[in-house]
């Protein structure tokens, strides 16, 4: 009896785990596969060559869509002290082929804070903000760049700072174009007069994923480039606060909030929509504001490359539209 008790408790005991590795190996199986899927849209870098190059170029529209009164000087700012957007060069590039395709407008790139001197954006009819994401500690792209200086006064380099986003905000003011591009509304993402110039303040984005962009007035003459159906795109989802709130911007894009996986809490967001791009004037000035994109991939999307040539128009003063706020 006892040799038997001896055999058959290490049987039992191997059966036992054997029936736990099983279980936990399938809830593991399930685990990764979801994991996988939730993950799956995030898109691979592209080499930024010359094939490339000559993908987009090719998709690029011909020619403008609106009326233009000659070459518009364009300053593509592309610096970032905070999160890198691998697409930041392809963005770039992008938009200097179609300045260069359409003979519209004539590119200049600069990562430089100097081109926000008074003196220096005045070489500009508009401005465009690549992707200028700021560190989240201050959400100050002027002040994050300055205070890298050596033994800097603090307290100077932030008068400093102020100033630049003063300058950028008389600009536009004074007839001056503004487009800001996906991660570029963090650029001064604290301060309460650049959210209300662009229309909104950054909030957050659940994990990047496939949805589909509608138009919110498929007769505006920006829209133009899509389906009426709108279409699908993968991106991060980006919500928004402050002045967002407000509605004081026309709203172009949106995404159906009940169609976001993975939004903060595990809650959707009760409201209906959430914009993904919108224009507003600022005085005698135009701004666009973009969500589209993180990946360069989309830029193989023509409708994308024609709509961003029209907001260029648009920023630059070549379209007549309807600008009424959302929150009127």
């Amino acid at each position: 009896m006892s040799d038997d008790l001896e055999f058959k408790t290490p049987t039992l005991s191997i059966y036992t785990i054997f029936k736990f590795m099983k279980k936990y190996l399938i809830f593991g199986i399930i685990f990764l596969i979801h994991f996988s899927e939730s993950y799956a849209q995030d898109l691979k870098e592209v080499a930024l060559d010359e094939s490339w190059r000559e993908k987009i170029a090719q998709l690029t529209p011909e020619s403008p869509q609106f009326k233009h009164s000659g070459t518009k000087r364009i300053l593509i700012f592309s610096l970032h002290t905070g999160f890198e957007h691998w697409v930041i060069p392809h963005t770039e590039e992008m938009l200097k082929i179609i300045g260069q395709k359409s003979g519209a407008f004539q590119m200049t790139g600069s990562t430089n804070i100097q081109e926000f001197e008074k003196e220096n954006l005045q070489k500009f009819d508009a401005v465009i903000l690549n992707n200028t994401c700021s560190k989240p500690e201050h959400r100050n792209l002027f002040w994050d760049k300055l205070r890298e200086q050596p033994k800097g006064d603090s307290v100077l380099l932030m008068q400093k700072a102020l100033e630049l986003e003063k300058n950028l905000l008389e600009y536009v003011s004074n007839g001056g174009g503004l487009m800001v591009l996906h991660g570029g509304i963090t650029t001064l993402n604290s301060s309460d007069d650049f959210g209300r110039l662009v229309g909104g303040s950054f909030d957050y984005h659940p994990p990047q994923q496939s949805f589909r962009v509608y138009l919110e007035d498929p007769e505006h003459p920006l829209v133009q480039a899509f389906p009426k159906e709108g279409f699908v795109h993968t991106d991060e989802p980006y919500f928004y606060k402050n002045a967002y709130e407000t509605g004081d911007f026309k709203p172009l894009l949106y995404f159906k909030n009940s169609e976001i996986e993975r939004q903060r809490n595990g809650q959707r967001d009760p409201r209906e929509k959430t914009y993904v791009a919108w224009i507003r004037s600022e005085g005698k000035g135009k701004v666009l504001y973009a969500s589209p994109s993180h990946n360069a991939q989309s830029f193989e999307n023509p409708d994308l490359l024609q709509f961003y040539l029209d907001g260029l128009q648009y920023v630059v003063g070549d379209v007549e539209c309807d600008e009424t706020p959302v929150g009127n």
